[in-house]
C-alpha cells in the first residue's frame, strides 16, 4: 500500500501547525472578538476613511501589546476607549479623538511583500476593553476595487467592492486577519446619496438611499468573510430567505438564473442541518470580480459570468451556499488547511446538484472536476500534491488551485463510497455540529476521524489509507476516478471527428454545457487548422456567450495558433476579470509565443482587473 512520503510527514513536525504563518496577530495572548466600523466611502479619492473599534479578550492578563495585520493603511491615530469624560489628546490627532478616547503609542513594521505590515499597539497597564484605530485606505488596496461609471453595466454611478480572502481584509480594516480569530461586527457606512451599500451582514433592501447604512453581524465569522459593496444596486426577492442584489439592468436575468436558490437551501439543510445565518442573499458583481463566487455569509458575491441563460453554471451558487456549513460554520484555521473548506464544499456542491438537477448532471460535473485535477497534477510539482497546501513561507493565494479543491473532493467522495451514503452523511453532519463556529487544522480533523470514523468503519478504511489520502503525494495507488455513461456519446463523437468526420455530421443533439466542455478538453494537443475552422464554423465557439465554453475553446485555439480567435479573445479578456479564466488564457498566450498580442491585450485589460489579479499577473507574465 502507498504510504505518505517522508517529506510530507516531516512537514507535520517541522512547522508549528497550529500557527497561522500569514498573520502577525498575537491571538494566543489577546483576541479581537468584535469589530465596530465607521466608514466613509470616498470615490473621488478612492479611499475609505474609517474608524475601527476593536473589542478585546485578554487570554494572558499581563499582555502589553496588541499586534494587528495591515497592508497599505495610513494609521492616523490609535486610542483606548475608557470611561473618562475627557482626555488630553495631542494636537495632531485631537480632531479625530472623541472625549472617551486616550491616545496609544503604535508602530508599523517594515512592509513585507506578502503579509503587509504589523501594527504594534502599546496597551495601557490597566487593560482596556476597546482599542480604536483611525485610518484611511490606499487607492491601491488589494482588497478593494474601485470602478468608474463606464466600467459598470449601468454606466451611471461608480462602484466599489471588496475581496478579503485570503489575506486582503487587512488592506481595508486593521485587524487580526486570520481565520483563527472569528469576530462579530457592526458597521456604519456613509456613501453618496442615491447609492446602496451592502455587507456580509443583515441587509435591508428597503433602507432609504440617503447615504447612510447600518449593518450588524451577530455571529462570529472569520475575517476573510468581511465584505462590502457600494454602487447602483437593486434587489429582488427570489424566495422566503433568498434574494438577489445587482445593478438594475441585470436584475431580471439574475433573478431568473438563480431562482432555484431557495430549493438549494432546503436540500442543503436536509444534508447538513439547520441554516444558521438567517438569510442567504447574493450580489452579482461587475465582471472584474476575480472569483466565480465568494461565500460571504448572508451575502454571497458572484460573478456575472454565471448568467448563461440556461442555469448550466449555477453549481457555483450551490458551492457558495454549501460553504455556509463547511467554511463559514467550520473553518480552516490556517491557509495550509484550505482543503477542509473547499474539499467538503465541492463534494456537497455535487450532492446539491444531484438532488435538484439529477444524477446525470452531477456525474458530468464530477467527471469535469476530475479532468481539471488531472490537468493540474500534470504541471504541479509532486511535493505540492498533498491535501495540506504547504504555503507557510509563500503567498497563501497559491493554495487556491484546482488541486486543493478537487483532490480533497475526490477524498470526500471516496469516503462516501467506502462507508455508504447513510453512514457517511451521519459522520459529516456530526462533524459540522461538533466544530460549528470553530477553526480547525488538518491535524484536528485527522484526530477527530481517528476517534469517530475509524473505530466504527475499520473494515472499510484504515488509518494508513486515511493518512495516505491526506498526506500522500498525488492520488492513492489504485484510485479510480469518476465516470459517466452520459459521456460515451461525446467520446464517440470525438473519435469520429478525429477520424475525419466533419463537425456538421457529428451527433450532438441534447448535449449539455458539460458535454461541450468535455469535448473541448479531450481534444488532442495538436489540432489542424482545417479541423479548428470546421469546429468553429459549425458550432460558433469563438462567438460563444457561455464563459466556460469560450475559455476552453480559446485555450485549444491558442495552443494551435488559430489566429481568427484573437479579436474575440482580446474582447473576452478585457471584459472578464475572473481569475479562473484570465490566468490560464494569459499563460497559454505566453507559452504559445504570442508575446506582442499578450502585451497589447494585457495593457488594455489590466486597469479593469481586481488588484489581487493584477498583482498575480504582474508577477507571472513576461511582457
Amino acid at each position: 500500500m502507498l504510504q505518505p512520503t517522508k517529506s510530507t510527514l516531516a512537514d507535520a513536525t517541522t512547522w508549528d501547525l497550529t500557527r497561522d504563518y500569514h498573520s502577525f496577530a498575537n491571538t494566543e495572548q489577546v483576541q479581537v472578538r468584535h469589530v465596530s466600523l465607521d466608514l466613509v466611502v470616498d470615490f473621488d479619492a478612492q479611499r475609505l476613511f474609517g474608524k475601527a473599534t476593536l473589542s478585546l479578550d485578554y487570554l494572558e492578563p499581563d499582555v502589553t501589546e496588541l499586534w494587528l495585520d495591515s497592508r497599505d493603511l495610513t494609521i492616523l491615530a490609535v486610542t483606548a476607549v475608557n470611561d473618562a469624560d475627557s482626555v488630553n489628546a495631542t494636537d495632531t490627532v485631537s480632531f479625530l479623538i472623541e472625549a472617551n478616547e486616550e491616545p496609544l503609542d503604535f508602530v508599523l513594521s517594515e512592509a513585507n511583500s506578502i503579509l503587509g505590515q504589523k501594527l504594534c499597539i502599546s496597551l495601557p497597564t490597566s487593560p482596556c476593553k476597546q482599542v480604536c484605530i483611525h485610518y484611511q485606505t490606499s487607492p491601491a488596496a488589494q482588497g478593494l476595487q474601485w470602478l468608474a461609471p463606464e466600467q459598470t453595466a449601468g454606466k451611471q454611478l461608480p462602484y466599489l467592492f471588496s475581496q478579503s480572502q485570503p489575506i486582503n481584509a487587512r488592506s481595508w480594516i486593521p485587524l487580526q486577519d486570520t481565520p483563527k480569530a472569528r469576530v462579530t461586527f457592526d458597521a456604519k457606512v456613509q456613501v453618496l446619496k442615491g447609492m446602496r451599500a451592502v455587507m456580509s451582514a443583515m441587509n435591508h433592501p428597503d433602507t432609504p438611499l440617503n447615504g447612510v447604512f447600518h449593518f450588524e453581524m451577530e455571529r462570529p465569522i472569520p475575517t476573510h468573510l468581511m465584505a462590502l459593496a457600494v454602487g447602483d444596486i437593486a434587489f429582488q426577492v427570489i424566495g422566503p430567505r433568498c434574494g438577489v442584489y445587482t445593478e438594475p439592468i441585470m436584475l431580471v436575468a439574475a433573478a431568473k438564473e438563480f431562482e432555484d436558490t431557495e430549493y438549494m437551501l432546503d436540500v442543503a439543510e436536509s444534508l447538513l442541518g439547520p441554516y444558521v445565518w438567517g438569510r442567504y442573499d447574493m450580489i452579482i458583481l461587475p465582471p472584474s470580480f476575480p472569483f466565480g463566487g465568494m461565500e460571504n455569509p448572508r451575502l454571497a458575491f458572484l460573478t456575472p459570468t454565471l448568467i448563461a441563460g440556461d442555469k448550466s453554471l449555477v453549481s457555483t451558487v450551490a458551492h457558495e451556499l454549501a460553504h455556509s456549513w463547511t467554511g463559514n460554520l467550520v473553518s480552516n484555521a490556517t491557509w495550509r488547511d484550505l482543503w477542509l473548506n473547499e474539499g467538503f464544499t465541492t463534494y456537497f456542491t455535487n450532492r446539491i446538484v444531484e438532488a435538484i438537477y439529477g444524477k446525470e448532471q452531477a456525474e458530468l460535473e464530477w467527471v469535469i472536476e476530475f479532468g481539471r485535477l488531472k490537468e493540474e497534477m500534470a504541471s504541479l510539482p509532486k511535493d505540492k500534491q498533498t491535501l495540506p497546501a504547504n504555503v507557510q513561507q509563500g503567498d497563501p493565494n497559491l493554495a487556491f488551485n484546482r488541486f486543493t479543491y478537487d483532490k480533497a473532493s475526490m477524498f470526500v467522495h471516496d469516503l462516501e463510497r467506502r462507508l455508504g451514503r447513510v453512514a457517511f452523511d451521519k459522520f459529516l453532519r456530526n462533524y459540522v455540529d461538533h466544530f460549528a463556529f470553530k477553526a480547525i487544522t488538518t491535524e484536528v480533523f485527522v484526530e477527530y476521524a481517528k476517534q469517530t470514523l475509524l473505530p466504527f468503519h475499520s473494515d472499510k478504511i484504515t488509518e494508513a489509507e486515511l493518512l495516505t489520502w491526506i498526506y500522500g503525494e498525488g492520488l492513492p495507488e489504485g484510485y479510480c476516478g469518476p465516470t459517466s455513461m452520459s459521456l460515451d456519446k461525446v467520446d464517440d463523437a470525438l473519435a469520429s471527428f478525429l477520424q475525419g468526420t466533419t463537425a456538421s455530421r457529428l451527433s450532438v443533439k441534447d448535449w449539455r454545457v458539460h458535454h461541450w466542455q468535455y469535448f473541448l478538453t479531450q481534444l488532442p494537443e495538436v489540432v489542424s487548422q482545417v479541423q479548428l475552422m470546421d469546429l468553429d464554423e459549425t458550432f460558433r465557439f469563438t462567438q460563444s456567450t457561455n464563459a466556460e465554453i469560450a475559455c476552453d475553446w480559446f485555450r485549444v485555439a491558442i495552443r494551435n495558433h488559430y489566429d481568427p480567435v484573437l479579436p474575440a479573445l482580446s474582447a473576452y479578456l478585457v471584459r472578464i476579470g475572473r481569475g479562473k479564466f484570465v490566468r490560464p488564457l494569459y499563460a497559454e498566450l505566453q507559452i504559445a509565443g504570442y508575446h506582442t498580442e499578450l502585451k497589447d491585450i494585457y495593457t488594455k485589460a489590466r486597469s479593469g482587473y481586481h488588484p489581487s489579479i493584477q498583482v498575480q499577473l504582474d508577477k507571472s507574465l513576461i511582457l
